[in-house]
């Protein structure tokens, strides 16, 4: 679309090439690797630009730094605050400290730990503050104005769109005939900066930005054609949980971007699984929303040559094993089945040699007399197996059947 807004107006080409520079000797120069693998899958040429490692697991390092390095001396003096789900905040956190300047971080109450304990880690004083990005926002602003300390837009600003914008300028750079680029939104700001550097260099290369299912909030001020807040939702891409965009953020949408697309949480876990299992990478859920659109062909591309934005990689663990787990069954290689056999010595034995001789592995087992429908003198077992795929659990199932034991599969 072309649309022409003062809101915008302060970001441009010149600007993310000054950024570029200003931040150059802070910020790794991210790889933007040819994927084998996944060109295979998808049938594109896929380049994985991995902004996740960076000092701070994530890009918005780039975006906080250049606007920190734009501080007057007062206001550097005053300190700085900011709101953030985790990855600003460490970004924050960590150049403020580098440079010698107090932060403060309000953070939503259920910011994963790891995130948490990574801001203080860097040197912030952190609050919890809110249910979601939002409300731990509007603590941060108020908290600015009653102590006098600069407020960090997230991506509310023109320096942190033009230091995020400087990943576009890289891309360009290290596959030069690249045909097209898919980025994750949140509040936009990303986006923002890397579509305004890659189309104002190269206006044929396509820009795709994904946002989750269940907080579309680009998706429907595009539609609207203003900033639209969204309902709060849970997601597992809790780095772009942003439920309204900015109205500067969504005026470079409009200019640049091509195309909007939605990715649901199972598929952006399934897109986690396959960048850890195939790539040997870590991606938070907001870092590999990007993947997840080009796995399930959501948008318009084909066979064009793709960088996808591997943005951040701050994962919680514990969610980390939750997705493992449940890729595992999704792919057929765990299962779980409850049996019915006889509470009688040596029962058990026989039920574990025909698993044996089936080739899976007993994972977990778990006794019950009680429940389910139990006859007296019996006992069902649920049992959680490795295995090899469908067609082995088809296999399992159909020996058990034969051999006379009820089950069924727990899904």
């Amino acid at each position: 679309m072309q649309v022409s807004d003062e809101a915008a107006l302060d970001v441009s080409l010149a600007g993310i090439e000054r950024a570029r520079e200003r931040i150059r000797d802070f910020i790794f120069l991210s790889p933007c690797l040819r994927s084998a693998e996944l060109t295979r899958i998808t049938g594109q040429e896929i380049y994985l630009k991995l902004d996740n490692l960076q000092r701070t697991g994530a890009f918005k390092e780039r975006g906080a730094l250049n606007k920190i390095l734009t501080l007057s001396a007062e206001e550097k003096q005053r300190g700085v605050i900011a709101a953030s789900a985790g990855n600003h905040a460490q970004a924050v956190a960590y150049h403020a400290t580098q440079r010698g300047i107090r932060s403060q971080i309000v953070m939503p109450l259920m910011t994963p730990l790891v995130k948490v304990a990574a801001t203080r880690g860097f040197g912030a004083e952190v609050v919890l503050h809110g249910a979601n990005y939002d409300e731990a926002c509007t603590e941060a602003v108020q908290r600015a104005e009653t102590h006098g300390m600069t407020f960090l837009h997230p991506f509310d600003d023109s320096e942190v769109i033009q230091g995020q914008g400087s990943i576009g300028l890289e891309i360009l750079e290290q596959v030069p005939d690249i045909e097209a680029v898919v980025v994750p939104i949140g509040g936009g700001g990303l986006i923002a900066g890397v579509a305004c550097a890659i189309k104002e260099k190269n206006p044929l290369v396509r820009i795709i930005g994904v946002q989750t299912e269940r907080l579309p909030s680009m998706l429907r001020a595009t539609e609207a054609g203003e900033p639209v807040t969204v309902p709060a939702e849970a997601t597992i891409a809790d780095g772009i949980a942003v439920r309204r965009s900015a109205e500067r953020t969504l005026r470079l949408v409009e200019r640049y971007v091509d195309e909007l697309v939605t990715v649901d949480e199972e598929e952006i876990a399934s897109a986690i699984l396959v960048l850890l299992e195939r790539e040997k990478t870590l991606a938070e859920g907001a870092g590999a929303t990007a993947l997840a659109a080009v796995l399930q062909r959501k948008s318009s591309l084909t066979t064009e040559r793709t960088a996808v934005l591997v943005c951040g990689g701050n994962i919680d663990v514990s969610l980390l094993a939750k997705i493992i787990e449940r890729g595992l069954v999704k792919d057929g290689r765990w299962m779980r089945l409850r049996i019915h056999l006889s509470d009688r010595p040596g029962a058990l034995h026989q039920l574990t040699r025909i698993i044996a001789e089936l080739a899976a592995n007993i994972v977990q087992t778990q006794y019950d007399r009680a429940y389910y429908g139990v006859s007296l003198g019996d006992t069902v077992i649920d049992f959680t197996l490795e295995t090899r795929g469908s067609d082995h659990i088809a296999i399992i199932e159909r020996k058990l059947t034969e051999a006379g034991y009820r089950h069924q599969r727990i899904e």
